[in-house]
């Protein structure tokens, strides 16, 4: 027999660490139907009858995002066996108004209490048969840190199978109520569902209204029922609800929850005295930061950068190529299209890998202790200054790693306009396709400057909470901000299986990449900078990718780096950020400035640009629209083509004004410049940003939205 199981907890409860101890590397990973919010499915290591979804994290199973409600429609339709129900031990309260949730919705449950090495550092005390009792289904401790209660959980799951569980009571007044609504249920919905759908009813869920379709007589019994118990009561249906579950919750955590008198602060409560204050929470982020960067891009990630970029791709791969090539007699065009347009496109974005996975295993380092959710709390704190909800940062964080499922991260705002423009800011974060480009820039003009390569990190920040003050006093964004309400998990070491596949992950997705869309791209950068349009092989400076350079160089002369190559480079950007590193890995191969011993593309770099020039072009491709993928995500999110093409001008309009500053300023006072009508055009630039910072924010009625995005 095959047993179907599905795991469902609260963020941060400890779901995804269970999952990955049950399941090891037999782990399948997609999106839901339709979304793209993840999902995870595998079998048990030990057992391969067991089958294990790991469902979102989710708060509640009310449908207000796109996480909770693919939950709830999988257990409403799915042929489970059983659900296990990770619940934070440390945060009891929070974490069983799901419990509660699943127990009306009468699918066979088991309460799995996680961090149980926890309770006595927080002074408590669980007594597991008295909960159990209270819950009326089993419930078994864990830790899945320490591998500790799995295999009793599993064994509980299975003996739950097809066993009769008794939703929670609540008071005698409500209860009569959800009898009459069950009374008038239609007769196609399962008996042993009517409860769960008179609760939904009676808190008017619109989406299970919409699946009853009661008769008018129905509905006007319906809206009689709430309209009663809500002045009996004195609050709305939905309130009453709530109030009713924590009633439950409170009544059971009395029953088996006791409470050490003493009141000493546990170690993640002193922890958080010091990294989520006022005033050190943002030097200290800043300083986290730094020394991320610090590790990845000047130090440990530089080791084996350097090797990759000398030894592997500059004589190793080019050298075994070029003999296996001229063994075999491939043809001359052949061989120029594998060693120059290939192996040097891909190899100079490959050449990054190295510091690409020291910043993912760093970053989910500080993800799985704990660190990140103070983050998310204390840039709430900033944002909301500024015109953002601290739910803008989940996205923004997500980003960090793709800008694709950041942008996505954004439904989980509620607010229409805050979600709209999380969405037109999300991808000023650096991405990893971005990290490469940072690499180059620091590497080649900044070797001894730690703080450039954080400084992109800054920039993006910076850019955000500049959009969002000006945004935020335009017609289409004025308002006031959703609340933005989440838990601090307890700190907890790292676990480093869980740290190495993350990193694992993501440098093979960067892998992927660039074995295909930059592959393709490369491909068609050496064509064009090798043919004229006769299809006659010429030198790249009358090549067909030159022409095209030349038309748009005048453009990026303002900023500094008004070069043919620059021009392309920043283009093919747009498919994806690596191919920037790609198209100078193939352009500056084929000028015969590199030397056949392989040397690094940053020591040819400098003879087209000079350090202001450098870091200004970094700023651009930082802000500028990004990779197809994420612009992509930005047209489904935004469900319009002039949203998206408004976020597309937003972002590139402030990448170019930004650049501008960077340039024309820092040529004058680094470079010793002269002024001319650039650095009075940047003058008149910075008046501008000044007055759309300091100027009244928008008093009026509703936004004309239908102007831009034809929506009411």
């Amino acid at each position: 027999m095959t047993y179907h199981f599905a795991l469902a907890g609260n963020p941060n409860s400890g779901k995804t660490s269970t999952f990955n101890q049950l399941t090891g590397a037999k782990q399948t990973v997609g999106n839901w139907p339709g979304v793209t919010v993840e999902r995870k499915a595998g079998r048990l290591r030990k057992d391969r009858h067991v089958l294990i979804q790991d469902l979102p994290g989710i708060y509640s199973l009310s449908p207000y995002t796109p996480e909770e409600l693919i939950s709830r429609d999988y257990l409403m339709e799915a042929s489970l066996d059983a659900v296990i129900n990770i619940i934070d031990g440390t945060n009891l309260e929070r974490n069983l108004y799901l419990t509660l949730q699943l127990l009306e919705m009468n699918v066979p449950t088991v309460a799995a209490i996680n961090m149980i090495d926890l309770l006595k550092k927080k002074g408590l005390q669980i007594n597991f048969e008295k909960l159990a009792y209270g819950l009326g289904i089993p419930v078994v401790g864990i830790s899945a840190l320490k591998q500790r209660g799995l295999a009793k959980m599993i064994e509980a799951a299975k003996h739950a199978v097809n066993t009769q569980q008794l939703p929670p009571r609540y008071d005698d007044r409500l209860e009569a109520g959800l009898t009459e609504i069950m009374a008038i249920l239609p007769e196609t919905i399962p008996q042993q569902q009517k409860r769960w759908f008179a609760l939904k009813l009676f808190e008017k869920d619109e989406a299970i209204q919409a699946m009853c379709k009661l008769t008018d007589s129905q509905q006007a019994v319906l809206q009689e029922t709430i309209s009663i118990l809500e002045m009996i009561f004195k609050d709305s249906s939905d309130a009453i609800l709530v109030n009713e579950r924590y009633g439950f919750i409170e009544e059971l955590l009395a029953l088996a929850v006791i409470k050490e008198t003493d009141q000493h602060l546990a170690f993640s409560d002193k922890i958080d005295r010091v990294l989520t204050h006022r005033v050190l929470a943002l030097p200290i982020f800043a300083f986290i930061m730094w020394g991320i960067y610090y590790l990845s891009i000047q130090t440990i990630g530089t080791i084996g950068t350097d090797w990759v970029n000398d030894v592997l791709f500059g004589s190793w791969i080019p050298e075994t190529a070029a003999h296996w090539l001229e063994q075999l007699r491939v043809a001359q065009w052949l061989q120029e299209l594998i060693l120059d347009g290939i192996v040097a496109g891909v190899g100079a974005v490959l050449g990054f890998l190295p510091q690409i996975f020291v910043l993912f295993f760093c970053l989910a380092i500080l993800e799985d202790c704990g660190y990140m959710a103070r983050v998310a709390f204390v840039m709430d704190r900033l944002f909301r200054k500024f015109g953002l909800s601290g739910k803008s940062f989940i996205p923004m964080l997500i980003a960090t790693g793709c800008g694709v499922p950041g942008v996505m991260a954004s439904r989980t705002i509620e607010n229409e306009k805050d979600r709209r423009l999380t969405v037109m800011v999300t991808t000023f974060m650096p991405c990893s396709a971005k990290l490469p480009i940072i690499a180059l820039i620091s590497g080649a003009f900044f070797p001894h400057y730690s703080w450039v390569a954080p400084s992109a990190y800054f920039v993006g920040m910076g850019a955000v909470i500049f959009s969002g003050i000006v945004l935020k006093k335009t017609p289409l964004f004025a308002g006031d901000l959703a609340p933005f309400i989440m838990e601090l998990p307890a700190y907890h070491l790292p676990q480093l299986t869980t740290i190495l596949k993350s990193a694992c992950d993501r440098a093979v997705a960067f892998v992927k990449k660039a074995g295909t869309i930059i592959f393709v791209a490369c491909i068609f950068v050496w064509f064009t900078s090798s043919y004229n349009f006769a299809l006659q092989r010429v030198s790249e400076d009358q090549s067909i990718l030159a022409f095209f350079g030349r038309l748009l160089a005048p453009l990026f002369a303002p900023l500094g780096w008004g070069t043919w190559r620059g021009a392309v480079a920043t283009i093919t950007g747009l498919v994806a950020k690596e191919n920037v590193i790609g198209t100078f890995g193939i352009l500056y191969g084929q000028t015969g400035e590199l030397s056949e011993s392989g040397t690094e593309i940053w020591q040819v770099l400098r003879g087209d640009y000079t350090a202001v020039a450098a870091y200004s072009f970094l700023v651009f491709n930082l802000l500028c629209a990004p990779c197809f993928a994420a612009i992509g995500a930005i047209h489904r999110e935004m469900g319009d083509s002039k949203w998206t093409w408004l976020a597309i001008g937003y972002q590139c309009g402030l990448a170019y004004c930004a650049s501008l500053l960077v340039y024309q300023f820092g040529h004058v006072i680094f470079e010793g410049g002269h002024l001319t009508l650039g650095v009075f055009a940047a003058i008149v630039v910075t008046g501008l940003l000044v007055f759309a910072l300091v100027k009244k924010p928008f008093r009026g009625s509703a936004p004309l939205i239908q102007v831009v995005g034809g929506e009411k």
